[in-house]
């Protein structure tokens, strides 16, 4: 498990106009555990909203190689609405390409019964080609607030990138179609938020 701890991910800040907040955008900015910055807008599907009422409309997102370092510098900034820290225990595949990330569609599965299942959710999303990754992980929430609900399926998610020129409504339309093909081999696949890319801070 040691391993998987220290493995990067994606960090959801949300965007806030003060001091702890600006400064923790500037060190990120100047990190080199910090590979993109982004000025994401959040979409919550409804069992995200039952799950994190106190959400924000827009974040910060980074992709990062080092969780601990992460934590760290989230946790200085005290956030009362929850900062979400997605960690990637394993990488369903990725495909290089140099087109603009413009949406990071986050589900998580119900149920996983065999490596089997895995392999067939590989092939489905290998298939898209505007996903240019995609990969498992885990959810840790930062914040001062009590959560009313845990939510069940931190250790269950899958995290999708998606380059494209289109509007993000069209490449939501495009992820909920890869996920009810999904849903088709027998796999709870549940949609739980989706990030669409305003503007590349770093």
């Amino acid at each position: 498990m040691s391993g998987a701890m220290s493995e990067g991910g994606y960090v959801c800040v949300p965007y806030l106009q003060n001091n702890d907040f600006v400064t923790l955008r500037d060190n990120f900015k100047k990190s080199d555990f910090i590979d993109d910055m982004y000025f994401v807008t959040a979409t919550f599907s409804e069992d995200g909203h039952a799950y994190f009422p106190s959400h924000s409309n827009t974040y910060l997102l980074a992709r990062f190689k080092n969780r601990s370092q992460i934590m760290s510098e989230v946790e200085k900034c005290n956030p009362s609405t929850p900062t979400f820290v997605f960690t990637k225990n394993d990488e369903l595949f990725e495909r290089l390409t140099n087109d603009n990330l413009n949406l990071i569609s986050i589900y998580y599965l119900e149920h996983v019964d065999s490596a089997s299942d895995l392999s067939d959710l590989s092939f489905i999303v290998a298939k898209r080609n505007r996903v240019r990754r995609a990969e498992l992980g885990n959810l840790k929430l930062s914040t001062t607030q009590t959560q009313k609900f845990t939510f069940p399926y931190e250790g269950n998610l899958i995290v999708l990138e998606v380059t494209s020129d289109n509007k993000h409504q069209a490449d939501n339309k495009y992820c909920e179609k890869t996920r009810k093909e999904v849903q088709r081999k027998g796999i709870g696949m549940t949609s739980l938020l989706n990030l669409s890319v305003i503007e590349r801070l770093k």
